[in-house]
């Protein structure tokens, strides 16, 4: 019976030893850890840069998951991650959500992407489209009524319109249908949508009468199974690339990019590192993925608004089509300064 129990105990302290040694490891192996979620646009901008910081920084440990702006944003709520990746800017809703569980957010931009209109090779008829011939197709009103693109200019031929689109719960989904049928979130539901660009590409690529949108990216990455289509937002039609994108000559479908950072986890050093790391490389990563970089002084003044813990949204009270994001953040920066000045003369 003594053996017995001496034998038991052994093992326990085996166990345990086992155990101690397993945790001390981990910790010797992570000296911090960063947990990102959110936008599936943003992601490839945002794990170029984790996986270069890793092979810097081989103790710190991030990870960096998609479940959709919508679905960073909830997770955020709930105190899941340090940061969200998001196609668009935080929606009030999501503020009070953030701010109900006490907690607050840095907003930052990190990239411009441009929304690519796509069809199949096999279209021979479409050589551009204006908004208002998107808004016909999109629209809440043209679901059950507009099926055929004869419907949408004379001259094109007697096809069935088959559509394919970001799912509802996206920041694509929300900046397409604001830029197009000028409300977000206002669109037709009788079309094909997913959360997986993939699952858009192979659809438009096999129908002749198809029509998708969906990032930049997704269609430099498959641009021998697409024809993209030269969108006219009033002055021409045009071509969406780096420079159209940048200049926003390539409106309304060009777009801001952001992280959301967590405020309390702002001030940990790991963090500071990370998003250091992560505005100065974020010029050649962002490139390097199929996006388009923000103007240097961007970074530069996103920068300094991490480090001054400036919270809330630059597009509280506006929308980002046509923003000027290094005047916001120069703005943003000012009204920051001021009210300090205020506090401290008060």
């Amino acid at each position: 019976m003594i053996n017995s129990m001496r034998s038991s105990y052994h093992v326990i302290f085996l166990f345990c030893s086992c155990c101690a040694i397993t945790l001390s490891s981990c910790f010797k192996q992570y000296k911090g850890r960063i947990q990102i979620d959110g936008s599936s646009t943003v992601y490839p901008i945002t794990e170029a840069v984790a996986e270069e910081f890793r092979n810097e920084h081989p103790d710190i440990r991030i990870t960096v998951g998609v479940s959709g702006t919508g679905g960073g944003f909830k997770k955020f709520a709930r105190g899941e991650v340090d940061i969200a990746n998001a196609s668009r800017p935080i929606k009030e809703s999501e503020v009070k959500a953030i701010h109900a569980a006490g907690l607050n957010f840095i907003e930052i931009p990190v990239a411009y992407d441009g929304l690519a209109v796509v069809v199949s090779p096999a279209n021979d008829f479409v050589d551009y489209l204006t908004i208002a011939e998107l808004k016909k197709m999109w629209e809440p009103a043209a679901q059950g009524k507009i099926t055929s693109w004869q419907q949408i200019r004379p001259s094109f031929p007697d096809v069935p319109l088959r559509l394919y689109g970001a799912g509802t719960s996206s920041g694509t989904y929300d900046y397409f249908t604001e830029a197009v049928t000028g409300k977000s979130k206002a669109s037709r539901g009788d079309y094909t949508a997913s959360e997986d660009d993939n699952v858009l590409v192979q659809g438009v690529s096999s129908d002749k009468g198809s029509l998708g949108y969906f990032g930049l990216a997704y269609y430099e990455e498959n641009k021998n199974k697409l024809k993209i289509v030269p969108i006219d937002g009033g002055k021409g039609p045009v071509i969406p690339t780096d420079e159209t994108v940048r200049t926003g000559e390539y409106a309304p479908l060009s777009r801001p990019e952001f992280i959301y950072i967590n405020s309390r986890s702002a001030r940990d050093s790991v963090m500071i590192s990370f998003v250091q790391f992560y505005l100065h490389n974020a010029p050649p990563l962002v490139k390097e993925v199929g996006y388009v970089p923000l103007p240097a002084e961007a970074y530069q003044l996103a920068y300094q608004r991490f480090l001054q813990g400036v919270q809330g949204s630059l597009f509280a009270e506006r929308s980002t089509v046509g923003a000027d994001i290094v005047q916001l953040l120069q703005q943003s920066l000012t009204d920051t300064l001021q009210h300090a000045n205020k506090r401290e003369n008060n």
